[in-house]
């Protein structure tokens, strides 16, 4: 989620201690633990709610589904697997044509050039 790494960290834990103090230190973090906690029960609660009042259709709804650039790149990815099929569907539909095989040179005609 954050790209957050260890030194970071103990930048942040410096900060802490010299301006909250040590012995406060403890109990702001557990104040912290106890919000993120409680964030993170509102969001699965609002994802509920969402895919109670949207249906059974949307059961299996996530709210990263909800991300433009996802719903974007699931569309597109979408219509091209429809080409490739509409491609493939072309190709069997043309009588006397077949695919070539790996490696096999396709018909040249000596007089026609």
């Amino acid at each position: 989620m954050w790209d957050v790494g260890l030194g970071e960290l103990l930048v942040i834990a410096l900060v802490a201690v010299v301006f909250v103090g040590p012995e406060r230190l403890p109990e702001l973090a557990r104040q912290a633990g106890r919000f993120l906690h409680s964030l993170k029960l509102m969001a699965t609660s609002t994802r509920d709610d969402l895919r109670k009042e949207l249906g059974p259709e949307f059961a299996e709804l996530e709210l990263r589904d909800l991300d433009p650039r996802a719903f974007v790149r699931k569309q597109v990815m979408e219509a091209m697997a429809e080409a490739e099929q509409e491609a493939e569907r072309e190709q069997t539909r043309r009588p006397g044509h077949r695919a070539l095989e790996a490696g096999e040179l396709p018909p040249y005609d000596h007089e026609a050039t």
